[in-house]
């Protein structure tokens, strides 16, 4: 059955529509998943940018201003179906239409992943109502992790699951929070946590997912491990893990927990 995971943020920088991209190339090279990418960042959409999608005809705009099909709109790119995002839109559209145009395709597809607004509007809405379930993407800092409590808060008072946050750009741990208080703070599990790495400043010169651009980058292998998880299929280890196992990280654990909720005890 096909699973909707909007990937949403109060703030801009923290890497979500890097984040939503890897994941969604992952889904579908790795696990022969049947992945639909959608740019719901209507007032600044750049998911074309890390897609190769740089002159698209017809967009998300297009088909909530009832000019065109979804299914119209979209490019196949690294192994993912994307529907981009106009970056010269001018004209009127209900960006809260979204969840009944994703209807008419939802069945052809495995996962359909949202790359949400940072804004507290209805572009935000527009994926919080579209999605059976959201990640929260934040960084290890104060300003964004309180953000990051708004964004909580709105999905929780629409009745929508977490399924968790996504630390990335962690740089000096020394100097930023740690995963424990933002578990506490937040309420909600860290399922991924993902260091800054250069790798991103290439992929997108390059316009290319990370997850492709560069595959044992550390952004791609956590990137990957999530990918397992939302696909029910095994972590691939290094040998060194399979040699020399040691103690789960908090993140695996709660990773292992994501799969038992999403999958069942089977998992």
């Amino acid at each position: 059955m096909s699973k909707v995971i909007g990937m949403i943020s109060i703030k801009g920088g923290v890497g979500k529509t890097t984040i939503s991209a890897s994941l969604a190339s992952a889904l579908s090279i790795i696990h022969d998943k049947k992945v639909l990418l959608v740019d719901a960042n209507y007032s600044a959409p750049n998911l074309g940018l890390h897609m190769d999608i740089v002159e698209p005809e017809s967009t998300i705009h297009d088909v909530l201003a009832g000019r065109v099909r979804l299914s119209d709109t979209i490019h196949s790119r690294f192994g993912v179906d994307v529907v981009p995002g106009s970056y010269f839109y001018n004209g009127k559209f209900n960006m809260l239409k979204l969840k009944d145009r994703l209807k008419t395709v939802k069945r052809d597809y495995d996962f359909i992943i949202i790359d949400s607004s940072p804004n507290v509007n209805d572009e935000i809405l527009s994926t919080v109502l579209a999605s059976d379930g959201l990640f929260i993407v934040s960084t290890p800092d104060y300003p964004t992790l309180s953000c990051s409590l708004r964004a909580a808060k709105i999905a929780k008072q629409r009745g929508k699951k977490v399924y968790g946050i996504i630390l990335n750009k962690i740089k000096n741990p020394r100097y930023e929070i740690n995963l424990q208080d933002i578990e506490v703070v937040m309420d909600l599990p860290v399922v991924a946590r993902i260091p800054e790495d250069s790798t991103g400043l290439k992929a997108l010169f390059h316009r290319k997912p990370i997850s492709v651009y560069n595959k044992r980058s550390r952004f791609a292998k956590e990137i990957r491990k999530l990918s397992s998880v939302l696909s029910d299929k095994k972590e691939r280890k290094s040998v060194w893990d399979v040699l020399f196992p040691s103690d789960l990280r908090r993140e695996e654990v709660n990773r292992q927990l994501l799969r038992k909720a999403l999958h069942g005890e089977k998992a």
